[in-house]
């Protein structure tokens, strides 16, 4: 029998956009013949993904799951939103997030860990699957969080079946205080910032970069109109507050009550439980955030058909 090389196995990988495993049988299959595997491989449905690699996957998943003082979030994308409500797809997603989770939410770590009950990474089985939902599958993004004392919650828009939907979100709050009243907290917490998209905790945590984009923007606008420097500066700054009260999370106005901000939530809260309470992260992922999406001109492209 032909040595079944590493070289081989990741040229038919390359060449079939097969998981790992697979192009390992298939080459065993066939005696080391990369041709004969790669015919193997497409007979048994599992080339598909080379195919299926180009198209736009902005549709799928977010998951969000906690396990005591640590949680992580992950992303996986599909080409439509119909495979959002295939069980196959949902019980891949969730698996992926428990895999993160063991793994701090790194995503390299994560994605070459291997998947539950398979001979697979979890980067190889969301390969493998392409074959079987048959579309594109990414694995695009994950981030996980803990605290030392504490609760870590998780939140889900749009469930579609618990625990994964259309926004997830995670928080940690730091505090010697009772746990359950944490929870419930950070819950209430978890669902503002589903709702408002903070960028920041704190304005001393708000990247310096959009920062000076906004200051940069307000700034132009403001000699738009012809008004002396001396103004505009005060015009700019005035502004800038305002943005800050609008993605700062501890800046922000409690959806809850629509009154209070956060870093008012914050202590009363901490008074009430007899110890400090303070956010020591968050993650919000929304599906198919920042992935330009393909409009699709369906009677162009039957008339494009018929010319052919």
């Amino acid at each position: 029998m032909a040595e079944i090389t590493a070289a081989l196995v990741k040229e038919l990988r390359e060449r079939t956009g097969a998981g790992m495993m697979d192009c390992k049988r298939a080459l065993a299959e066939t005696d080391g013949d990369i041709e004969a595997a790669a015919d193997w491989l497409r007979t048994k449905g599992l080339a598909a993904a080379a195919k299926k690699s180009g198209r736009v996957a902005a549709e799928g998943l977010v998951a969000a799951v906690v396990d005591g003082t640590k949680g992580a979030v992950v992303e996986v994308n599909s080409e439509t939103d119909f495979v959002a409500r295939n069980s196959s797809f949902q019980e891949l997603v969730l698996a992926i997030a428990g895999v993160a989770l063991e793994n701090d939410g790194d995503f390299d770590r994560m994605s070459a860990a291997p998947f539950p009950g398979e001979e697979r990474t979890v980067a190889e089985q969301v390969t493998h699957m392409v074959g079987t939902i048959g579309e594109n599958l990414q694995l695009r993004r994950s981030f996980g969080l803990s605290v030392g004392q504490g609760v870590v919650v998780n939140y889900v828009h749009n469930a579609v079946v618990p625990g994964a939907g259309s926004i997830a979100v995670l928080v940690g709050l730091e505090s010697a205080g009772d746990a359950g009243a944490l929870t419930a907290l950070a819950k209430q917490i978890a669902m503002h910032i589903a709702a408002t998209n903070p960028k920041a905790i704190s304005a001393a945590d708000l990247d310096p970069q959009v920062l000076e984009k906004e200051r940069k923007i307000l700034s132009d606008q403001a000699r738009e109109s012809g008004k002396p420097e001396e103004i505009i500066e005060k015009m700019v700054e005035g502004r800038i507050r305002k943005f800050q009260s609008e993605v700062v999370l501890t800046e922000q106005v409690f959806v809850i009550d629509n009154e209070t901000k956060i870093s008012a939530v914050l202590e009363n809260a901490g008074k009430d439980l007899g110890s400090p309470v303070s956010v020591a992260g968050f993650a919000r992922f929304e599906l198919g955030e920042g992935i330009e999406k393909k409009e699709e001109d369906f009677a162009a492209e039957v008339a494009a058909q018929t010319r052919k």
